[in-house]
């Protein structure tokens, strides 16, 4: 999820916790922790709800930092013939350890072999063939290029090919950007082990 403008300082200040989003089907799941460019969020509750069925009085209004019923749904983006999704969410504080494992530029051979098998394990379970070792080259290639035109090179669809990458950054090897991605540290001293 991101948050624009004074939403993502209310984010960071623990003062935003819930937001309303229209979506084809909901993009986050209750109990998860997500990194967003507001901090590390975790979802306490994710439900539909009518736009029109809000209340200027309910709480999660005021939660979302909106002024009433009709800022809310004047401010939803997306397909109007999507649901609406309320998500109440919590910041998490302390370091996001996988920004400590991307940041870590020395790889010791123990890593490296845990690596291998890693990357090898999600190699052999893709429908589409091994991928890993090309998708971080495309990455160190191309950062910051929208996925959608990374996707293509690889002839696949974005949705897929956004998950893909996601398990690279599980594992420190890529970072997210507002646009594409962008290998870290992690991930640049994998590939010259190469």
């Amino acid at each position: 999820m991101l948050f624009a403008g004074p939403d993502k300082e209310g984010v960071e200040t623990g003062k935003i916790t819930a937001a309303y989003r229209r979506w084809a089907e909901a993009r986050v799941v209750e109990g998860r922790i997500y990194r967003t460019n507001a901090g590390r969020i975790e979802i306490d509750s994710v439900r539909e709800v009518k736009p029109d069925l809000i209340s200027d009085y309910d709480d999660d209004v005021f939660a979302a930092d909106r002024q009433n019923a009709r800022d809310v749904r004047r401010r939803l983006r997306g397909n109007e013939d999507w649901p609406t999704f309320l998500i109440k969410f919590h910041l998490v504080e302390g370091a996001d350890p996988r920004e400590e494992l991307a940041a870590t530029a020395e790889l010791t051979e123990e890593d490296l072999e845990d690596l291998r098998t890693r990357l090898a394990k999600l190699d052999e379970l893709s429908k589409h063939g091994a991928w890993t070792t090309a998708v971080l080259q495309k990455i160190q290639a191309r950062p910051a290029t929208r996925a959608g035109d990374l996707a293509a090179d690889f002839d696949r669809d974005t949705p897929g090919f956004k998950l893909d990458v996601r398990k690279l950054k599980n594992l420190g090897l890529t970072y997210s950007l507002e646009t594409g991605y962008e290998l870290s540290p992690r991930g640049q001293a994998y590939l010259k082990s190469l």
